[in-house]
């Protein structure tokens, strides 16, 4: 995992000021940690997607697909959701299947660094309840969320292999597994028969 001396918010150490600009350089972590299971399959960091990316591309594809797919669904949540998903990991880092971390103790550090963070800003406690039912899949935008998460990773794994990488199947896999939706179900199946995809 990626070092936590290395998180931006150490620069605002014993300065007392507005809790959004302590949020923002606690944010811009994300902008810097690696997404590990990339490095562990050998992407080199100057070419490895950060974990801000990532829900860049979560968040696009909820824009994209919410509204004019899923029209009974709240955008506005999809979009919240799909930018919140990961704070988690700002204090926790990318824990991965591999670390070996109990997925309880996982959902434990994560939760308690979405604490951190949001639960300063003044409208925290609405973030935090957005993490939550994410992390939950307790409403159909949460579920769609987790599901846009799993084929942003299929998605980058099919960018990847193009680009020459091997060894990226299991992540298909994973977004295979799940998937539900037969849009995005679709949508993966139409990255796999892409050439490289399946190296």
């Amino acid at each position: 995992m990626e070092s936590k001396a290395e998180n931006p918010a150490h620069l605002l150490a014993d300065r007392q000021g507005h809790s959004l600009v302590t949020a923002y350089f606690e944010l811009c972590q994300l902008k810097q940690l690696y997404r590990q299971g990339w490095l562990r399959r050998g992407v080199p960091k100057d070419r490895c997607e950060s974990v801000a990316e990532h829900s860049f591309g979560v968040a696009v594809l909820g824009l994209w697909l919410a509204g004019s797919s899923y029209p009974g669904l709240d955008s506005n949540k999809v979009l919240r959701m799909a930018l919140l998903h990961d704070f988690g990991e700002i204090y926790a880092g990318d824990i991965i299947p591999s670390d070996g971390v109990a997925p309880e103790e996982k959902h434990r550090l994560e939760e308690q660094s979405v604490e951190t963070v949001l639960g300063r800003l003044p409208d925290g406690e609405i973030y935090m309840d957005a993490w939550r039912e994410y992390e939950q899949g307790s409403s159909p935008e949460a579920r769609l969320v987790r599901q846009l998460d799993r084929l942003e990773m299929g998605l980058q794994a099919s960018v990847y292999a193009g680009q020459g990488f091997t060894g990226l199947e299991e992540f298909l896999a994973s977004a295979r597994q799940g998937l539900s939706d037969p849009l995005l179900v679709a949508l993966l199946e139409e990255i796999e028969s892409l050439p490289g995809a399946g190296s």
